[in-house]
């Protein structure tokens, strides 16, 4: 009949517990010393039991063991710490730079919307006014560039339109011929003709104007920029301006 299984549980009796502790510590310092022997290992084993007494069993000297154990304990933990240490201190200097780079770019913001230009300098004033007429330029010459193909659509959906009203013209000539007749008027026909001239010479002068008065525009944002140069360059010459 076999042994049933042992449950792994604190023994309550206390004789049972000592003798089991007995003899138990006697089979694990046996297999201690058989695997230092048959494996040539270095092997040191230490136990307290419940009162505070302790058991050890040591290949080699138990000291020189656990000296080595804590260097080899401490260098692991040096190199997981010098490695997260690397790690740390990589993504604190990518951090810093991001975060320049954002004040950098926020502050770029606040001068193109007119705020905080009270530090800057006159180079610094002319640079943001070039930039801001160089976006302004790109804004208007996008927006005139809409603008001529909105004109273009608006063409083609015109003759789109008249096409389908020449089709509807003929489709009615010819199931109503006597109604057609009646409404059939040369200067109804004229009157609509003048009409779609009319609005394409409007549209186009209405482009032509918002164009010239871009221009203007920039022409005299030129003129006010060359005027500061001429006086900033007065002031470094020691002119009265």
């Amino acid at each position: 009949m076999g042994r049933g299984r042992v449950v792994l549980e604190r023994i309550e009796n206390k004789i049972n517990r000592q003798v089991t502790f007995s003899k138990r510590r006697s089979g694990l310092l046996k297999k201690a010393f058989e695997l230092s022997v048959l494996c040539d290992a270095e092997v040191a084993l230490i136990i307290f039991s419940s009162r505070g007494k302790l058991f050890q069993y040591s290949s080699s000297d138990i000291s020189g063991i656990i000296e080595r154990y804590r260097q080899c304990r401490y260098n692991k933990l040096s190199q997981t710490g010098n490695l997260f240490d690397q790690q740390s201190q990589s993504l604190y200097q990518e951090f810093l730079k991001l975060k320049v780079k954002y004040e950098s770019l926020e502050r770029t913001q606040r001068h193109f919307q007119g705020e905080e230009l009270e530090p800057l300098g006159m180079k610094e004033l002319m640079n943001l006014e070039k930039q801001v007429e160089r976006t302004l330029a790109q804004a208007r010459q996008l927006h005139m560039k809409k603008l001529i193909t909105r004109q273009a659509e608006l063409s083609e959906k015109v003759h789109e339109d008249q096409e389908l009203n020449k089709k509807l013209k003929f489709k009615l000539r010819d199931e109503f011929p006597d109604l057609i007749a009646e409404h059939n008027n040369p200067i109804h026909e004229l009157n609509e003709v003048q009409a779609i001239n009319q609005f394409q010479s409007e549209t186009l002068l209405n482009n032509t104007r918002m164009f010239e008065h871009h221009n203007q525009e920039g022409k005299a944002s030129g003129t006010r920029q060359q005027d500061g140069q001429s006086s900033h360059d007065r002031n470094n010459n020691g002119w009265l301006v």
